[in-house]
């Protein structure tokens, strides 16, 4: 122990040494670079590239899209082939993994591949709320809720960056829709933005990924390229993030307005026209050139920290990286639905190959899979498994496999191929139909513009369900659809896209190999009418306004009591657990303290499974509106058969709180909380409840329209309105008085003085007939104020 504690101390201060021996080398370039040269580091070379300054030695950076795959392509044409990479799951299905360790495994992989073609940079991972399903690129995004995006993010971030390869975390912030991308402002509450929309980046900034991609749109007016407080107050400020500040290609809107708020680089570049601009607000006093040496620094400090591997390539070992792609896929999967075969004991699923039947396998899909997104994130896989051909390939198989079409391309059927689909089924004894969304339904650049699957594909099953038993649905999509026949099938099976080697996952699956343990990352609804977001999606007038607030995804069909399709966090098993004995280490705590919740998971089916375990918070009764419940914790973890675990899981101050508007600033609040552990965010097992006291006392900054009940919150204010009161009172004679006139002369008190606690502090100035002076009040404000920072 003690030579390793030696040994991380050496490495503690190489890594020390060669950081300050950075940063003179980058205080020494700064001063020998011209102000054009230092204008032209701000913007990108050409799509790819950053700008090299030969005479300086300063090299150029290559960076490439690669939420799931290395994409490399000349420019933007995204129809042109891409090297060949291996295509992993994309994000919506690698989610539902819920686990950190595949996403860290999935990371690091991600790094050889870009090592191996002197990519310094990934442009990934994308964690943007899943605001609502239709949003185009929700393929690309972990979950609608913040906390589990967050976490997979942070865990994927490290797993690249130990490689040696830089990451890009993106889309910063509030890009949740395609429509008008480059143009809509998103309308969000401060609340919202903090809880919901900004906290997935918070957490995940905690990994430091080597750079922050500034998102298209605007954020309340001002676009995310130069908004200021997003990026200097929040992102650096606020999370304490320390690499770079990357726009989205092709989001500026005014470069210099960019450098100022803190963007460093603009990707990608323009042939020189921005950093002309930089050159002149420099020369003309628009921009401060320390402003602009700090910038220059930014990027500086990351090129030498990548460009070690410009020259570096590592060998592509492809069969490997294949079959990393075949584990993610079929360890994130979700078994949605699989019903108990009638008389018998087992369900439907999973598939037993070792028995005489016959299989129809129906549905494009089946042997053309849909099984990645499209837009900048288009991989050129170097194989691709098809579910057809692996069924098939099945070693030791007693079963038989027929196959029909069942719909074209676009998704279109026909009475021919409805008439083969219903014959091979009534022929086999299990039907398995494969539907989803076409290429043409969702992408990069445009939204969905319905919750439903092609017809063709709703028609097939319905058709095939009426005429067949045991029929068991295979999804292949990037986000939630409706399923109009989800109760004449007996399975459903949600394979979202996932990669190159989804159809052979999808067989092992389905035949047992893998016992799946997907659960998901976003609610299903049950029609686009129960979405938060339903009656102010997509917006209007370059405007969209988030009047949902806090409440998206589970929060919001929790609060509105709406029982979706499927929860959040759901997804079954081949083998069943039991949860039990939950002990929490503190009943009563305080703001600062954090508690350990314990709980046994016990397997008590017939197979090795794999549970993710869901912690949630309820404040049982709020000053504020707050949802009924919050992630706030997961662990998944492997139990073999009748084997039982005990699972630990931490929460800290910071989950019991939420942002309070009134005083700028996390806030919790004395009271009870009801601790739940559960296996979906509908399907909770245990609970106990805790006992919170807050210590931390909070002020508001008080100004001339605070109220002066506002000002009875400080003591200092208190004081104040005391003194009031007693006047008020002194004024009031009750002697003489019948007992008639004394209750109107207290109701008139009572009037007087609830009126006054809400009277504004400028009111006070006019009413009081100038015995008041505005000075007098000010006075008063800055006094309060001044004590209320001092105690911040």
């Amino acid at each position: 122990m003690k030579n390793q504690i030696i040994l991380l101390l050496a490495i503690m201060f190489s890594l020390s040494g060669r950081i300050k021996a950075q940063e003179s080398k980058v205080e020494q370039l700064i001063s020998q670079l011209t102000l054009e040269e230092k204008a032209s580091l701000c913007v990108g070379k050409a799509t790819w590239h950053t700008q090299e300054i030969e005479r300086l030695g300063i090299p150029s950076l290559f960076m490439t899209d690669g939420p799931h795959g290395v994409r490399i392509n000349e420019g933007t044409d995204f129809t042109k082939p891409s090297v060949k990479a291996t295509c992993f799951p994309t994000a919506s299905l690698v989610a539902s993994s819920w686990d950190k360790d595949l996403l860290f495994t999935l990371g690091q992989t991600l790094g050889e591949e870009a090592n191996h073609y002197g990519v310094q940079m990934l442009l990934g991972p994308g964690i943007n709320i899943k605001r609502s399903p239709l949003g185009g690129r929700n393929f690309e995004y972990f979950s609608e809720d913040p906390f589990v995006s967050g976490e997979l993010a942070a865990a994927y971030i490290k797993g690249v960056q130990l490689k040696g390869v830089g990451t890009s975390l993106k889309h910063f912030a509030v890009n949740n829709q395609e429509k008008e991308r480059m143009l809509i402002s998103a309308e969000v509450g401060e609340r919202a933005l903090r809880e919901i929309y900004l906290k997935g980046f918070e957490i995940a900034v905690k990994a430091q990924p080597t750079s922050v991609m500034c998102a298209y749109n605007k954020v309340n007016g001002v676009y995310c390229t130069e908004n200021e407080w997003l990026i200097s107050d929040i992102l650096r400020g606020e999370f304490g993030y320390e690499g770079l500040c990357v726009s989205d290609w092709g989001a500026i809107n005014d470069r210099v307005l960019g450098v100022t708020a803190g963007l460093d680089l603009q990707m990608p570049g323009d042939g020189g026209m921005n950093a002309q601009k930089i050159v002149e607000a420099v020369k003309t006093g628009k921009l401060d050139e320390k402003v602009l040496d700090q910038t220059v620094k930014n990027n500086l400090e990351l090129i030498f920290k990548l460009s070690a591997k410009q020259n570096a390539t590592t060998e592509l070992n492809e069969n490997t990286h294949h079959q990393i792609a075949r584990r993610i896929a079929s360890e994130s999967m979700v078994l949605l639905k699989n019903t108990r075969l009638p008389g018998q004991e087992n369900n439907l699923l999973p598939i037993d190959k070792s028995k005489k039947q016959k299989i129809a396998v129906i549905g494009l899909f089946a042997k053309t899979p849909r099984y990645q997104g499209a837009g900048s994130s288009l991989v050129n896989p170097t194989r691709l498994d098809n579910f057809l051909d692996a069924l098939e390939s099945t070693e030791d198989r007693q079963f038989s496999v027929c196959y029909a079409d069942g719909y074209n391309i676009l998704g279109e059927t026909n009475n021919l191929l409805i008439s083969e689909a219903i014959s091979i089924s009534k022929e086999s004894d299990i039907t398995i139909v494969f539907a989803g969304l076409p290429d043409s339904y969702e992408s990069e650049g445009f939204d969905r513009e319905t919750l439903d699957m092609p017809e063709g594909h709703n028609a097939l099953i319905k058709e095939v369900a009426n005429a067949s038993e045991n029929v068991v649905i295979v999804l292949q999509n990037g986000s939630p659809v409706s399923m109009p026949w989800i109760n004449d099938v007996e399975s459903v099976l949600e394979a979202y896209l996932s990669g190159q080697a989804g159809g052979s996952a999808i067989a092992d699956v389905l035949l047992g190999d893998v016992n799946p343990s997907g659960k998901l990352t976003e609610t299903f609804p049950q029609k686009i009418s129960d979405t938060p977001s339903y009656l102010t999606w997509p917006g209007e007038n370059r405007k969209t306004v988030y009047n949902e607030g806090i409440f998206v995804g589970y929060r919001y069909y929790d609060f509105k009591e709406i029982e979706p399709l499927f929860p959040f966090g759901y997804g079954l098993s081949y083998t069943d657990f039991k949860y039990s004995n939950i002990e929490i280490d503190k009943r009563d705590f305080t703001d600062i303290d954090t508690l350990t919740v314990q709980c046994r998971i016990k397997n008590t089916g017939n197979y090795d499974g794999k549970e993710v375990v869901q912690l949630y918070v309820k404040d049982v009764e709020s000053e504020v509106i707050r949802p009924v419940k919050e992630l706030k914790g997961f662990e998944k973890i492997s139990l073999k058969k009748g084997e039982e675990k005990l699972v630990s899981l931490k929460l800290n101050p910071d989950d019991f709180k939420y942002y309070s508007t009134k005083y700028n600033s996390w806030k919790s609040d004395s009271g009870e909380f009801e601790i739940l552990v559960g296996s979906s965010s509908r399907d909770i097992r245990l609970s106990q409840n805790v006992n919170l006291t807050a210590t931390q006392k909070y002020y508001q900054v008080y100004d001339i329209n605070s109220t002066i009940g506002d000002l009875a919150e400080h003591p200092l204010g208190a004081e104040f309105i005391s003194g009031i009161r007693k006047m008020s009172q002194s004024r009031v004679n009750m002697e003489g008085l019948t007992d008639i006139e004394k209750e109107a002369a207290i109701k008139q008190q009572k009037m007087s003085e609830a009126s006054m606690m809400e009277m504004p502090l400028k009111k006070v100035i006019v009413l009081s007939g100038g015995r008041i002076s505005e000075n007098q009040i000010m006075g008063l404000l800055n006094k309060i104020n001044g004590a209320v920072r001092t105690s911040l």
